[in-house]
């Protein structure tokens, strides 16, 4: 930019005095041409994250135009060491220690897969009561079961209130069940709860 002490520019270097945000000081241009490159500056804000970041501005000569560059931190997570084992604590473990804890923690290993069995379909033990056998039937049940039979029953007389999908309207044989004309799906397993032995 021409100016009264130097009417023609020394180079062809252009640049804003804003960049993302961050004001550029003159100082900090006389040290880029200088140098290359600039102190560390601290407010650029990125166009894509909105996210504010710490940079130098550097010179490259090749391509012609000023870029980023960042100035080196250390990792977060230091480098894996393959040689010695750590404990939670940061200290190398003795390599006879470790074996004979290995050594110790295999049979508990095999105890706790052979007491995880798969579990086995819930064999019906309780017995319902006579207005609830009236409903789903006399036998053994499971919990589980018996609430299924009672919802097979409310869809197959079409019990489910029309307005409201949650409640219950009990007929003659569910009336004895539930002691009331009218139940919600979520005391369903209290009541049914009482009727089981």
């Amino acid at each position: 930019m021409p100016t009264h002490e130097q009417p023609t520019p020394s180079c062809d270097f252009k640049s804003g005095q804003i960049i993302l945000q961050q004001p550029i000081e003159r100082e900090q241009f006389s040290k880029l041409l200088a140098t290359g490159k600039t102190d560390v500056l601290d407010k650029f804000v990125s166009n894509r994250t909105r996210r504010a970041f710490k940079a130098m501005l550097a010179w490259n000569p090749e391509e012609g135009k000023v870029s980023f560059e960042f100035e080196p931190r250390e990792s977060k997570y230091p480098a894996r060491k393959t040689g010695a084992t750590k404990t939670p604590f940061g200290k190398a473990a003795k390599a006879p220690a470790a074996k004979k804890a290995a050594a110790k923690k295999a049979p508990a290993a095999k105890k706790a897969a052979a007491e995880k069995a798969p579990r086995k379909a819930a064999v019906g033990t309780l017995k319902p009561s006579a207005a609830l056998a009236a409903v789903i039937g006399e036998g053994t049940y499971a919990r589980t079961e018996v609430v299924k039979k009672i919802w097979d029953y409310i869809k197959a007389h079409n019990l489910q209130d029309a307005a409201n999908k949650r409640a219950i309207n009990a007929d003659a044989k569910l009336r004895e069940v539930f002691g009331k004309d009218q139940v919600t799906m979520f005391e369903l397993a209290g009541i049914v709860g009482k009727h089981l032995a």
